[in-house]
């Protein structure tokens, strides 16, 4: 199985708005849940799927979007911040390889937990 980790790695800074590049590709009866920024990027967080767009270039305007299906997720661990460790992390397992995302103190990771156990148990 792949390491996913090699080449996709993001952090979740806070919650956003979701914008409209992420908005367009959203399929009949998807709905966005849940938006974080990352550094230059967005993960959208649907009834679907984990969506990131990543912006690339000096000026942002290609953007490259990853999908994670929720229904390609075997199994997933999610682990709050400590005294030392301020971020929580979450490491999905899917049918191609493990992805781990680093969250920020700022976000909610047992929100995080509830909305993707809802939507893959």
């Amino acid at each position: 199985m792949a390491d996913l980790t090699q080449i996709m790695s993001w952090t979740f800074l806070e919650e956003t708005s979701v914008p409209k590049e992420v908005e367009k590709v959203l399929i009949e009866g998807e709905r966005a849940e849940i938006a974080y920024r990352t550094i230059r990027d967005v993960a959208v967080i649907t009834n679907k799927r984990i969506i990131i767009a990543d912006r690339q270039g000096l000026t942002g305007k290609k953007v490259e979007i990853y999908t994670i299906p929720f229904k390609s997720i075997i199994m997933y661990s999610t682990e709050n911040g400590g005294r030392l460790d301020m971020n929580a992390e979450l490491e999905l397992w899917t049918r191609v390889g493990r992805l781990k995302l680093n969250l920020n103190k700022g976000v909610d990771v047992r929100k995080l937990d509830r909305l993707i156990a809802q939507h893959i148990l």
